[in-house]
Order: structure tokens, then C-alpha cells, then sequence
């Protein structure tokens, strides 16, 4: 897959996200006129919360698709991961709001009473349809491009799914059984679920940020490549750094350095090719180190 397709495919994850996340957010304020429900609240101040980091996840991905320039050699898709770290602060803010809001109502006493639950219930239904689409395309898109931004947003808005089925439970179980304080519970476990994925986006923005290798797995299938590939006679200083999307793959392969220059090149470029299959999302440097014999190998 060439980068003017990775990038298509991420835009339109990215306006998909910004489409549902507005819908999302007009519906539930309907809804929370009509129930008073704390969970509808929850699930509002999360939707809210999508739309904004979903625009700013798209602004990233546009930004990160800019091809390198003079100042930025290796590209932009760090842009990525600053968006995704964003992105968790906030999930963690509007959990810690949902936590205070609940945990208030649930010290007040008695709650207020919850009207309109069957027209609450027909909106959160249609959140969890629409979330659902939009998670098997953004799966889709992280399959064939790995782009963090994606990922980021397909983890919250699968956390997404937890407090909308609450909200579906505590409204049936207001309207049916009147137990108005299930409410409250729900959106604590909201909240917990959505503080559980905030943390962890954030740690996989930080962990790219400072430069983490890329995933192990990755890295053991490069150095089988390199170990068993024709006309290298070993290689070492095998370093990878993760950047969004991208994975940076630098290596030093040893060739006998009586070949022409032409076919050395050849050598390593082949590699360099067969590894970017392998691993769409690398980008990768091979540096081509000559082997005069075996007791003095050149190493620059």
C-alpha cells in the first residue's frame, strides 16, 4: 500500500469519527432533556469530550501526512502521538467530572426522579449502532495503515460501548423498577472505564514520544530476514524507533566488499525492499558495510 492510499484511508477514519461524534452529541443532548439521567449525562460529557479529541485527531492526521521538509527530514507523523497523548488527558478530566457528579448524587440522598427513559433508551441505541460502525471501519484502517491516531480513537470509542449499555440499564431499570440510584452506579463504572483507557493511550503516545523501539515480534522478524538473506555475510546495530504510524528501521549489513558497487547495492536494497513488505508501516536506512576477511571488518 502506497502512502497517498495509507493516508485516504486514515483521513477517513478521521472524518468518520468527527461525523459520529457530532451526531452523538446532538442526540444525547436531546436525550438529557428528556430524562434528567446522570449515565445520559455521562455518556453526553464522553461524546463531547470524542467530538473535540476526534477533531483534533483529524487535524493530526492531516498534519502527520505532510510529507518530510527541510526541518522535519523524518517527517511529520510524531504529530500522532502528541495528538493521542492529548487525548487521553482529557478522557482522564471527563472521567474524574463523571466520578465527582456521582458520587455527589449519590451522598445527596434520594435521587431526583428520571423521566422519559423509552426516548433515553432509543438514543443510546443508536449510539451503540453507530459506535459499533464506526469501530469495525476504524479497525479496518488500522489493519492496513497502524496509525496510532486511529487506534487511539478506536480505544475510547470501544470504551464508549460499557456506559452506553449502562445508560441503557440504569434508564430500563428506572422506568421498571424504580431504583433510581443505579444511575449513579453506572456512571462510576463509566467513568472507570474510561480513566482504564485513557491511561492506556497514554502511555503508548508517551512510550513513541521517547523513542520506544518498535514491537519485539518486529524486530525478530527483521533480524531473521537479515540473518538468512543472499549475499550478507552478517549484520549488527540493528536500532528502531516508533514515531505514529511509522516505524524508523535503521541497520548495518556486512558485504563482501570485493563485489562491484552496483551489485552490493542491489544486496541492500533488496533487504530494504523485502522488509517494508513484510512491514508496511517501516521506514527503513541500510547502511552497507564492506568485509575485507574475516579478522578486519570495516565498520563505519
Amino acid at each position: 500500500m502506497n502512502d497517498k492510499t495509507r493516508n485516504r484511508l486514515s483521513r477517513s477514519a478521521g472524518l468518520a469519527s468527527v461525523s459520529v461524534a457530532l451526531t452523538l452529541v446532538v442526540a444525547k443532548l436531546w436525550a438529557l432533556g428528556q430524562t434528567g439521567a446522570l449515565s445520559v449525562a455521562a455518556s453526553l460529557a464522553d461524546s463531547g469530550l470524542d467530538l473535540m479529541v476526534s477533531l483534533a485527531g483529524l487535524a493530526a492526521i492531516v498534519y502527520a501526512a505532510r510529507p518530510p521538509d527541510e526541518d522535519h527530514a523524518f517527517g511529520h507523523s510524531s504529530a500522532e502521538d502528541l495528538a493521542a497523548l492529548g487525548q487521553s488527558v482529557f478522557i482522564l478530566a471527563s472521567a474524574g467530572v463523571i466520578t465527582w457528579a456521582a458520587v455527589a448524587r449519590l451522598l445527596a440522598g434520594p435521587p431526583s426522579p428520571i423521566m422519559g427513559e423509552e426516548r433515553g433508551i432509543a438514543v443510546m441505541v443508536l449510539s451503540i449502532v453507530l459506535t459499533l460502525g464506526l469501530v469495525l471501519w476504524q479497525r479496518r484502517v488500522i489493519r492496513l495503515t497502524g496509525n496510532t491516531v486511529v487506534r487511539a480513537d478506536q480505544l475510547h470509542y470501544m470504551g464508549d460501548l460499557i456506559p452506553n449499555i449502562g445508560a441503557i440499564l440504569s434508564l430500563a431499570a428506572s422506568a421498571w423498577l424504580g431504583l433510581g440510584q443505579i444511575d449513579s452506579v453506572v456512571a462510576l463504572g463509566a467513568a472507570a472505564v474510561l480513566a482504564v483507557g485513557a491511561l492506556r493511550i497514554g502511555k503508548g503516545a508517551w512510550d513513541a514520544l521517547m523513542d520506544r523501539g518498535a514491537d519485539p515480534a518486529m524486530v525478530a522478524g527483521i533480524e531473521a530476514m537479515a540473518r538468512d538473506w543472499p549475499g550478507l555475510h552478517g549484520f549488527h546495530d540493528l536500532k528502531t524507533r516508533t514515531a505514529g504510524s511509522v516505524v524508523f528501521v535503521n541497520l548495518h549489513v556486512e558485504i563482501d566488499g570485493t563485489l562491484p558497487l552496483t551489485e552490493a547495492h542491489d544486496i541492500g536494497a533488496g533487504l530494504r525492499h523485502a522488509i517494508m513488505d513484510a512491514y508496511p508501516q517501516a521506514d527503513v536506512i541500510i547502511h552497507k558495510d564492506p568485509v575485507r576477511d574475516t579478522a578486519n571488518r570495516t565498520r563505519d
